[in-house]
């Protein structure tokens, strides 16, 4: 079977420092993202989002400043988790359901 890899997730300040490396480093994006375990491609969408908008770059997915986003973040929770255990209950109908031999 094929192990499913966990997603990492890094902190506001690790993008923000690895971001304020990148610009103000001699070195290259790629050197910057080899020492920090990183790809070359996440670091530079780091840079992207940051330069657009330093305030309000990296949210998190805590809790957001507007409530009309966090409830819809929450429902897209609740409808995946709703939609996994309809999946695993049309499984078992099939499995149960089948004539014994």
């Amino acid at each position: 079977m094929i192990e499913k890899r966990q997603r990492r997730r890094f902190t506001k300040e690790f993008k923000t420092e690895a971001v304020e490396l990148a610009l103000h480093s001699e070195k290259t994006m790629r050197e910057i993202a080899g020492d920090l375990g990183i790809r070359v491609e996440l670091l530079y969408r780091w840079k992207g989002d940051y330069l657009a908008n330093k305030d309000q770059s990296f949210p998190g997915s805590g809790h957001l400043h507007d409530p009309e986003e966090e409830r819809v973040r929450r429902l897209e929770r609740e409808l995946r988790s709703t939609q996994e255990e309809r999946d695993i209950l049309k499984k078992a109908l099939a499995i149960f359901s089948k004539a014994p031999r």
